[in-house]
């Protein structure tokens, strides 16, 4: 199948990384959020990065011009008639997503494939909550979208191999390395990171050493590009939580036990970089 419109449910962090990378395939997009002010951010937010991308000479006004054009945004989920796929960014929250998925799947044709770009929970159960279980998929995406080269692609017990050969075909054309992932919390990379996120926490909370020095240590030690602490900050403190909690709750098991830490900052509304303030401040 041939994908000329991507639907974007989403005009968030991750959604309007959706959509530039997209746009800047050649790709028509509709990104669609819950208002008006959202939509336009996530339009601004995409403009700002692609003028980035302009002044270091990585792309041209033109290609700049024509990829801001092909984003159309909205704030009714009826546009998403034209989409031949729909990608659903909206906040990690399980009831959220359900609620969401259920209305796009009654408004868009049965051809159309609809992917959720999910971290943490099961494509399985958010797919038989559809009436199209078969084209059902995980697409998830990596934090910044236009830098990060991976997709995990992740199938569900029902998701039909043409579905997964079209999706891998989409990834591809988005300039993507994707990797085929069988349905499991927290899938393959999230499995691996938050956990360690979450031990750095438990860390942290027992004054083994500073945050800087928690980060540095990993960096310096272990090759990583940035640690463990920072990059809860640039994930989000919340969505770090909620993924572990998913973990917690889908395997039953103590080694996934979210650090108090963690929930004390998400309580205070200390979430990272989106709200200045997290284990650092910003």
């Amino acid at each position: 199948m041939t994908i000329a419109t991507v639907g974007i449910i989403g005009a968030g962090t991750m959604g309007n990384g959706i959509a530039q990378v997209c746009a800047t395939a050649g790709i028509d997009v509709v990104m669609v959020d819950i208002s008006q002010e959202a939509v336009e951010r996530g339009l601004a937010t995409v403009a700002n990065s692609l003028e980035r991308l302009l002044k270091k000479e990585k792309i041209t006004q033109a290609d700049k011009d024509a990829a801001l054009g092909r984003i159309k945004i909205s704030t009714d989920y009826n546009d998403f008639k034209a989409a031949d796929i729909v990608i659903e960014a909206a906040t990690e929250n399980y009831d959220l997503k359900l609620k969401i998925l259920k209305q796009v799947d009654a408004l868009v044709g049965p051809e159309v494939i609809i992917a959720s770009n999910t971290s943490s929970i099961s494509i399985t159960k958010l797919a038989a909550a559809t009436s199209r279980a078969d084209k059902f998929i995980g697409m998830h995406f990596f934090n910044p979208v236009p830098m990060m080269k991976l997709v995990e692609l992740i199938g569900g017990l029902q998701t039909s191999n043409e579905t997964q050969a079209a999706v891998k075909a989409l990834a591809e054309r988005l300039g993507k390395s994707p990797i085929a992932v069988k349905n499991a919390s927290g899938f393959v990379v999230n499995r691996i990171l938050i956990p360690m996120i979450n031990e750095a926490f438990f860390v942290l909370a027992e004054g083994l050493a500073t945050a800087e020095d928690i980060d540095a240590g990993m960096k310096l030690g272990c090759n990583h590009p940035i640690g463990p602490l920072a990059l809860a900050d640039m994930i989000g403190l919340d969505v770090c939580l909620a993924i572990m909690e998913v973990l917690y709750s889908d395997f039953a098991d103590s080694k996934y036990r979210p650090s108090p830490l963690l929930k004390e900052y998400v309580a205070a509304g200390r979430l990272g970089r989106k709200t200045k303030q997290g284990v650092y401040s910003y």
